[in-house]
Formats: C-alpha cells, sequence, structure tokens
C-alpha cells in the first residue's frame, strides 16, 4: 500500500464518486477501507469508489459501491473517471475507451461539457417482475445494462415513498446477485423523471445505467421502435440517452470533479 494517498471528489448528476489515480495497480482498497471512504457520517461520502488502473496497458475502472461490493461498472461514474484522465493530463480529450467488469465502453470526452459514453447493449429478459414499496405493488420489466435493472412505471414519483431500504422484487431468483430498482414517472412534456435504489448503495440522486434501462423500458412500455432518445430527469440533474435499432445506448450528461481528500485515515 502505497502511502500519502489522494482521493478526488467529484460527480455526474449528483452521483458521487471517490476516484483513486493507481495506473500501477498497487493499492488494493478493501471492502472495509471503502465502506469508511464512502460513509456520509464519518468519511468522504460518495455512492462509490473508483480505482482508475490498467489492465494490459488500457485505463480500467476497479468500481465498488459504497458498501464496498463489486460491481460491473457505472455509467455516471465512468464519465467522471474520463473527466479526471482528461483534466489531469492523463489521457487526451476525443474518443477513447474505459475497460469495466461489463466490457469495454467508448467515450468522447470534449475539453468541457458533456461527455457521452456508449454503453452498450440493453436488453430486456423475458419474464415479469414486481417491486413493492410504500405498502404497493408495481409490475415492472427486467433489464440488463451490463448490471441488472428491475424498472417499474409509476403514475407519480411521489407514490414511491422512502427509498433507503431495498424495495422488494420478485421473483428473487431473476436477480441472484441483487438489483437496482428505478421508479419512472412520465412527464406530459414527453421526458422522464426517475428515482433509483442502487444495490449495495441505496438511494442514489443519479443512475447512469439505470436512465438506459429506463429509455428502452419507456419505448416499450409506450410500444413505441427503435431508435429512440429520452430525456430523463432523476434527482441529481439531466441525462439523455440515446438508442440505435440495435438496442445499443449512447448517455451523455455531465462530470464535475471538486475537491482532492486524503485517503489515510480510512486506511487503517
Amino acid at each position: 500500500m502505497s502511502s500519502n494517498l489522494v482521493g478526488t471528489y467529484g460527480h455526474g448528476t449528483e452521483n458521487d464518486f471517490v476516484l483513486l489515480f493507481d495506473p500501477e495497480d498497487k493499492n488494493n482498497i478493501s471492502s472495509k477501507q471503502t465502506a469508511a471512504i464512502c460513509n456520509r457520517q464519518s468519511g468522504i461520502g460518495a455512492d462509490g469508489l473508483i480505482r482508475i488502473t490498467k489492465r494490459d496497458g488500457k485505463w480500467f475502472m476497479d468500481y465498488r459501491n459504497s458498501d464496498g461490493s463489486l460491481a460491473e461498472m457505472c455509467g455516471n461514474g465512468i464519465r467522471v473517471m474520463a473527466r479526471y484522465l482528461v483534466d489531469r493530463g492523463h489521457q487526451p480529450a476525443g474518443i477513447f475507451s474505459i475497460l469495466t467488469r461489463a466490457g469495454a465502453k467508448f467515450l468522447s470526452v470534449p475539453e468541457a461539457g458533456d461527455i457521452s459514453v456508449n454503453m452498450g447493449q440493453v436488453q430486456i429478459i423475458e419474464g415479469e417482475i414486481t417491486a413493492a414499496n410504500n405498502g404497493r405493488l408495481w409490475n415492472g420489466l427486467n433489464v440488463n445494462v451490463g448490471n441488472p435493472h428491475a424498472v417499474v412505471f409509476v403514475d407519480s414519483i411521489d407514490d414511491v415513498g422512502d427509498l433507503s431500504d431495498a424495495p422488494v422484487v420478485r421473483p428473487k431468483d431473476a436477480y441472484p446477485e441483487g438489483v437496482n430498482v428505478e421508479f419512472v414517472e412520465f412527464l406530459e412534456n414527453g421526458e422522464l423523471k426517475m428515482r433509483v435504489h442502487e444495490r449495495g448503495s441505496g438511494e442514489t440522486r443519479s443512475c447512469g445505467t439505470g436512465t438506459c434501462a429506463v429509455a428502452l423500458a419507456a419505448t416499450i412500455k409506450k410500444g413505441m421502435r427503435l431508435p429512440a432518445r429520452w430525456v430523463i430527469h432523476p434527482p441529481g440533474g439531466r441525462l439523455v440517452v440515446e438508442i440505435d435499432p440495435h438496442s445499443n445506448a449512447v448517455l451523455i450528461g455531465p462530470a464535475v470533479l471538486l475537491a482532492d481528500h486524503d485517503l489515510e485515515p480510512f486506511l487503517v
């Protein structure tokens, strides 16, 4: 473990992360240490930790949820990682790829402004699912974006209630490794409003892969054909998702770096 480790705090539509630049893959942050760093009462506070390292000479996103559990990738987080690489001079602006546990993702990163990331194919998994919360039960769609999602449509986001605890999703065997649950309201202007409970993190202000899942589910719910473009409003801001005729999704949105923090107090 290297000494004097510094983490950078940033967010994408208020889905926030601590990033650790570790290109030589020398710093193995444990689940316990990740949870300590991400703790909002006693740590820096974040939805997850991104260790920026390399695999076979290519940038790799080693992502953990705030409880320390591993995750395949994060659509908001990968934009924040890309912004870090460009702003700190490790990668020229333009189009480049980042490896994740869900495969390689290609990004278009300008010197400033919104970042686009090709999230790959979004798939509907056959079989009905239900999600229960706040004394209510909704039918939903099982959607895979390299990680699992349960997308349900509600008349009003206000019906969802508190999302501190995970909604009860059935059948349980549809999601053996847990699930991100999105609640979605169609707005009168044709856009979407959503809230999300992310496995391992609780309710977050935004979820990049979740918005991609929501975009495909909304297209199907409305009986539309692909390609489709949706403007989606999680609590933390505004994201755009474009899905091509082959169900490949591009996520477009901001990424902001805010401050550097000493990680040493959390590595005991």
